[in-house]
């Protein structure tokens, strides 16, 4: 049995449930969003995958109706699409929560990773990770994005901090500005620096890019 009920243009759809085994009822609330109602970062259920608003643009036809574009990422796979939607097209809200989880270790083909507030488990298949792996260090504290209940994905600052571990000696009396070098990072990352950076030191690196932005 269900419900509706209109806020702020949202649908609300209210599912009762019989709960087992008790019989007590349990009533679930669902989220529908209007395409009229797009926003970037907006979040939305579509073909069964959560989905993020990147872009998006309203075009009117007669009576009032209209078109909304609409470019989307997939938060699971990360691939982006672009689909053009009737504005009275409704969407489920997924339901996603964020939480700070502590980078265990890796195992097999996935990364380990223990919520701070339960000290419960949870695995990464390492697929799912992708160039993100190369900012996981053990010990660290991430953003852990959670789509009904199992991890999703991993928020990352724009620049994160690394360790130089390896690189060739600067050279001596070279003052070519935009020469570069192959530096080896803590976790395996290979960037090009300026020939000044040494082993040892600390860098910043932007996590879209995976380039070199400056010393830290």
């Amino acid at each position: 049995m269900l419900f509706l009920d209109n806020i702020l243009s949202k649908i609300i759809i209210y599912f009762v449930e019989e709960a087992e085994p008790n019989g007590v009822l349990e009533v679930r609330r669902v989220f529908m969003i209007y395409a009229s109602d797009f926003s970037k970062g907006r979040k939305i259920m579509y073909k069964n995958d959560p989905y993020e608003i990147v872009d998006f643009q309203h075009s009117l036809r007669g009576r009032g109706r209209g078109k909304v574009w609409a470019k989307m990422k997939n938060l699971r796979t990360g691939n982006v699409l672009e689909e053009t939607f009737s504005s009275e097209d409704k969407f489920e809200e997924p339901d996603m929560e964020s939480k700070n989880m502590q980078y265990l270790y890796e195992e097999a083909d996935f990364y380990v990773f223990m919520d701070s507030e339960t000290y419960e488990q949870h695995r990464f298949d390492k697929k799912s990770i992708g160039d993100r792996r190369w900012f996981l260090k053990e010990g660290e504290t991430y953003h852990i994005i959670l789509f009904e209940g199992n991890p999703l994905n991993i928020e990352l600052p724009a620049s994160f901090v690394l360790k130089v571990t390896e690189t060739e000696p600067a050279v001596k009396g070279d003052t070519v500005s935009n020469v570069t070098k192959k530096a080896t990072l803590e976790t395996g990352l290979v960037v090009k620096v300026p020939l000044f950076i040494e082993a040892g030191e600390m860098v910043k690196v932007d996590t879209r890019t995976l380039e070199y932005i400056s010393r830290a």
